[in-house]
């Protein structure tokens, strides 16, 4: 009986370029291609695949990658990529390849509908699970994820922002929070009074409320 393509020897491994908008990731480094050519791997890498990472296509090679054309790269044993397939990448996907990449099949079903349309053997970064019930390749995207939301959540809330009732002179840190008390009390008095701006500045025991007033702690 002939070998199923989950048993059968890898032969190659492909890292096509990723194509999706705005992802400048590529799934595997030089230190990475480099290890698995020193297993006697053959790792074929799209030309300009790491150039949104800042990784040239020199270093690929240096490391023992061969530099490849897109179809190339797709027609590896086992490709690996960073995000899911995109529509214009469906026609690469076939029975005879593995596919590891995330996924998140809920959120695009329409690439599970590929998958099996295709008979592609696919696993997805965010199902790896340890003995422990930890997900090793889940965990670090999370929290990278959960570091940019200050970041990315701040441009919204700049100044030059056009946003109803945003005051017109105003200061924003990276963890988005004003730089003067004032500002942050002024954020969060009701509409009707924010609406006539910040005013002069109170005394202290009416901005910092009746227990400071009364020198409770």
């Amino acid at each position: 009986m002939a070998a199923s393509v989950l048993s059968a020897p890898m032969a190659s491994i492909g890292v096509p370029k990723e194509i999706k908008l705005d992802e400048q990731r590529v799934a595997l480094t030089p230190d990475a291609v480099r290890e698995l050519v020193s297993q006697g791997l053959e790792v074929r890498i799209e030309t300009g695949a790491g150039a949104g990472a800042g990784i040239g296509d020199d270093a690929f090679a240096a490391a023992g990658a061969q530099m490849v054309s897109r179809d190339e790269a797709w027609g590896a044993h086992l490709v690996v990529k960073v995000k899911e397939p995109q529509a214009e990448e469906f026609v690469y996907l076939r029975k005879d390849m593995v596919l590891f990449t995330y996924l998140h099949l809920a959120a695009y079903p329409s690439v599970g509908e590929a998958l099996l349309e295709a008979g592609t053997a696919a696993n997805a970064y965010e199902t790896v699970q340890l003995e422990n019930g930890s997900l090793p390749l889940l965990a670090p995207m999370s929290e990278i994820a959960g570091r940019l939301a200050a970041q990315v959540g701040a441009p919204p809330v700049e100044c030059g922002t056009p946003r109803r009732g945003k005051r017109a002179a105003c200061r924003i840190y990276r963890c988005g929070l004003a730089a003067d008390p004032d500002q942050l009390l002024w954020r969060h008095r009701a509409p009707a009074e924010a609406s006539r701006g910040p005013g002069p500045r109170r005394g202290a025991e009416q901005r910092r409320g009746p227990h400071r007033a009364t020198g409770r702690r």
